[in-house]
Parts: C-alpha cells; structure tokens; sequence
C-alpha cells in the first residue's frame, strides 16, 4: 500500500484517484472545484502535501501547475517526489525542476498516454523523464496505475515524447474525418471503410477506437478537443524552439481552436469530424 496525493480530478485524475483506493493506496484528493465525492479530499494543495511525501499531478495545463507549485511551496521538503503528469510545455518543466531543486525535492517529468478507459482500469503508459535512480524509487507506485513505463531520459524527455505523439494523434484523427466524409459522399459505409482501414498499413488502435465513434457522431470525452489544442500549442513551441516550423501540425491546430470556439471545446477531439458536416 502507498500513501500519495493526486492533484486535479479531471477526466483522468478522478478515475486515477478512484483506482488506487481501490486497490488499497491511502489516495489523498484535492480539485479546484471541491468533489464531495472523494472521502479524502482536502481544501488546499498545500494541504495534500502536507498529507503525503508523494504528490501525483493531473492538472489541465501550465498556469494550473505554476499555480499549484506556489500554493505547496512552502510546505515542500526534501523528502517530497513531485510526479508531475500534466502534459505542459518544456520551458514550464524546466522551471518547475529548478524550483524543485532549490528546495531540495525530487520532481518527476512524467506525463503519459491513455485516455478516459485505461485510466479507469489503472493501465495508462507513463513516459518519464528523470534518471534511473529516481526512477527505481518511484516505478513501484507508477506501477499501480500503468500497464508500461517508459524511461525516455532526463527530465523533458517525456513531455517532449508526449507533445509530439499527441501532434500525431491530431493529425490521424483529422485524417480520419476527411477520409470519412470522402467515402461517404460515395456511398461506401463507415463499417467498410473501417474494413479496408484495418488491412492497409495505417491500421492503428487509435483508427479503430475513433473511426467508429466518429461515424456514429458519438463524441463523448475521452480526451477534449480543447486538450488537445493545448497540446498542439505546446508543440508547435517546441518545433519553434528548433526553427522547425510543422505545417501539418500548424493548419490542424488551428481547426482545433476554430471549433472550440464554436462551443466544441469540452467533446472530444474526434469531433473535428464534424466540420464536414
């Protein structure tokens, strides 16, 4: 049994949260929006660092990490491990490591794949960034809420890994959503196209979980739109950084935020299918 701290009880938090106490973890909670739901939630993030030497952070973006960080600062100590889970920016990483540092405790690049299901089954895959040493003391409680761990390296690592695999995912899906509206205009069936999708060589898990949700307009959240254009903002800072300038990447993005702007912003992101609509 461990005893960590979860911050944020979004989509994936909660259910993060839930999964541990139900395996036997002493979860301690707290949301900015208080969750009556949670028996063991507290009123602040200083609070739940109080409670625990293991905070696990679920937040929505960079500001709410800053954020949080400022309101636990004074409470951390050296014997703190910070997980930071978040998918953020990589300047925003490094500064939350060097705070980290100046008080002496240990803060962990570790953000991860899988959406609303392998959060409920405790089966997310962590990417993390921090060296092995650390990441010995900490994989045993990674464990209890992942179906694989993947050291990528030193700290950013995993948000730089995280960014770019969620710049593909966008891009696949808006894929999906034109190739889909083409074969429709044409009379062939979302099921077929599925069919010639899952023999031809971009067969993917994502193709196969999507496409037949997006043809039946099921655009229930496993992960927002609005998160995902987050997220493409992120990366596209990070291409700059390098002088790399993603044209793909860029014209989706910008889709993404037209559409949460027109009040799609908490669906999920498969709903860029709806602009052909």
């Amino acid at each position: 049994m461990y005893h960590v701290s979860i911050l944020g009880l979004g989509l994936i938090g909660s259910r993060i949260a839930r999964h541990m106490a139900g395996m036997g973890d002493k979860v301690t909670v707290w949301n900015r929006t208080p969750r009556e739901d949670f028996p063991e939630a507290v009123l602040t993030p200083a609070d739940a660092a109080r409670a625990s030497k293991v905070i696990q952070l679920y937040l929505k973006d960079r500001n709410a990490c800053l954020e949080v960080f400022e309101q636990m600062r004074g409470v951390l100590t050296p014997e703190h491990i910070i997980l930071n889970h978040s998918t953020i920016d990589l300047a925003t990483v490094g500064k939350l490591s060097l705070m980290s540092s100046a008080i002496g405790c240990t803060y962990v690049d570790c953000p991860f794949t899988g959406s609303r299901l392998p959060a409920e089954k405790g089966e997310l895959v962590y990417y993390v960034g921090t060296d092995s040493t650390t990441l010995d003391r900490i994989r045993p409680v990674l464990e209890h809420s992942s179906r694989d761990i993947l050291h990528l390296g030193g700290i950013g690592a995993g948000t730089v890994v995280k960014l770019v695999t969620n710049m593909v995912s966008a891009t696949m899906v808006q894929s999906l959503g034109e190739a889909l509206a083409i074969s429709q205009a044409y009379g062939i069936s979302p099921e077929m196209l599925g069919q010639a999708i899952s023999r031809n060589v971009i067969a993917s898990p994502l193709a196969a979980f999507k496409l037949p949700l997006m043809a039946k307009r099921d655009f229930s959240t496993h992960f927002s739109l609005d998160n995902m254009r987050k997220d493409s903002i992120y990366a596209q800072e990070l291409a700059a950084e390098k002088g790399i300038h993603p044209p793909v990447a860029a014209l989706v993005s910008s889709i993404m935020g037209r559409l949460c702007r027109e009040g799609r912003a908490e669906e999920d992101f498969s709903c860029l299918a709806e602009q052909f609509d």
